[in-house]
């Protein structure tokens, strides 16, 4: 073999190695990158999964909310919310139980990356009613002055209005195609038909729900022309509350002097009990409430008197109720003031609830239901058909009217207990989840 014959026949040997090594070197990147890319493909995989597992959780949750709102609820298809979809149906098992189907689709239900569906039975307890916002008025709607504030959600069937940007704590919503938020800064996000004003500045923290939009700062996402919010009814009926009345006067009449049941000093128990006139506790009065008060005519606690649960209550509210049938213009309602204290059982999840039925704003008159005022706190006050102002330092657990008014430095601090308040007997009930029944089907 000469020299030249074996030089071209070492370079043949190195180009066949090349050729070799190149092979190698393809199907091993081919490897690696199918590995990265189903690796890839995996992990984007698992992620929307969690997200899909967390839509369906909230949209399960937003299925007991519309069904304790309208019991006729019967789901929703394609409703968009972040970066997913989401389906609910909802259908009955008995006169007592309803199926919840709720699915979360990431991005949609037409080209899914992924689909988780949960499946749980509601069923109604009728001893609780739930109340899911710190703040809910009718079509009377809900004002904000001064340095008010709200630290909880507000609902409104009427226009949510503030004058310097006051804070809430939380989602706002005006219902209806009449719905309207301006000059409040929201932590949360906010629905309305019309959001904000021109001389009026607001602040959205998170998204923005609206038709039209004015003078307003979103932080988050904004979503013009979107649906107005259904109205929802306020969480005590009418028929409830004369139910406890009835409750109260099978437990007895007070005997009334001169229009007035009074009570200046010391320690009384009572309840349940009707006092068929004015009711006024004031001065070192301690009262202890063992069931439900009706009372026809005003109520009026004040100075240092102290209106408390008995600690044989527990988790079970009772309330007390300004309610006389004959006027409820310009009686039924309820005062508290100066120094007077109210407290609960002792039990988490307990409240003292002071009910007045007075109308006089439904019916287009300016009569305070409540006037509550200095350092009135640890109650939930509520007046289906009246105007609650609170001014001063004034500070609840919840407020519930047909119109609501915040001045000075008023505030409501919304309790994590009231969503499911018990009560000692109930007609209408709420809807919650039957135990053992959650399971997720895919």
């Amino acid at each position: 073999m000469n020299y030249r014959f074996q030089h071209r026949y070492a370079r043949g040997q190195i180009v066949l190695l090349a050729l070799v090594f190149a092979g190698i070197f393809a199907v091993v990147s081919t490897a690696l990158v199918g590995a990265t890319t189903s690796y890839s493909r995996a992990e984007r995989t698992t992620i929307a999964g969690v997200q899909a597992l967390a839509l369906a959780e909230g949209a399960l949750d937003k299925a007991v909310s519309q069904l304790n709102q309208n019991p006729s609820y019967t789901g929703e298809t394609n409703t968009a919310l972040g970066n997913g979809t989401f389906t609910i149906t909802v259908s009955t098992v008995d006169t007592s139980t309803k199926r919840i189907t709720a699915t979360g689709y990431i991005p949609n239900n037409v080209t899914p990356i992924a689909t988780k569906t949960i499946k749980a039975n509601v069923g109604v307890n009728p001893y609780v009613i739930s109340f899911h916002y710190g703040i809910q008025s009718g079509q009377g709607g809900f004002l904000m002055d001064n340095s008010s504030t709200v630290t909880g959600n507000v609902f409104s069937g009427g226009n949510v209005i503030g004058t310097s940007e006051n804070d809430i704590y939380g989602d706002v919503i005006s219902s209806g195609a009449m719905g309207r938020v301006y000059g409040i800064h929201a932590t949360g996000s906010v629905y309305a038909h019309r959001l904000g004003r021109d001389d009026t500045h607001t602040t959205v923290n998170q998204d923005a729900y609206y038709v039209t939009k004015e003078d307003t700062t979103v932080r988050g996402t904004s979503y013009p022309n979107s649906p107005d919010q259904p109205d929802v009814a306020l969480p005590i009926s009418d028929e409830q509350i004369a139910e406890w009345e009835a409750l109260a006067a099978a437990g007895g009449e007070a005997t009334c002097s001169g229009g007035s049941y009074t009570i200046s000093s010391g320690t009384v128990t009572m309840g349940p009990l009707k006092i068929p006139c004015n009711l006024t506790i004031s001065n070192s009065a301690v009262v202890t409430i063992t069931g439900h008060i009706w009372v026809t005519g005003n109520i009026v606690v004040q100075n240092s008197a102290k209106v408390q649960m008995s600690p044989s209550l527990g988790a079970t509210n009772v309330a007390i109720i300004a309610d006389k049938p004959t006027d409820r213009i310009n009686s039924s309602k309820i005062t508290v003031a100066n120094t007077a204290t109210f407290k609960n059982s002792g039990t988490a999840g307990s409240f003292v609830f002071l009910i007045s039925q007075n109308n006089s704003a439904e019916n287009g008159g300016n009569v305070a239901a409540f006037n509550l005022s200095n350092s009135a706190s640890a109650l939930v006050a509520y007046a289906a058909h009246g105007y609650i102002p609170l001014a001063n330092t004034v500070s609840l657990k919840e407020v519930t009217a047909y119109k609501i008014y915040l001045q000075n430095s008023a505030n409501v601090r919304y309790d994590t207990g009231l969503p499911n308040s018990v009560f000692q007997s109930g007609t209408g009930g709420s809807w919650s989840f039957v135990p053992g029944s959650y399971a997720i089907t895919q």
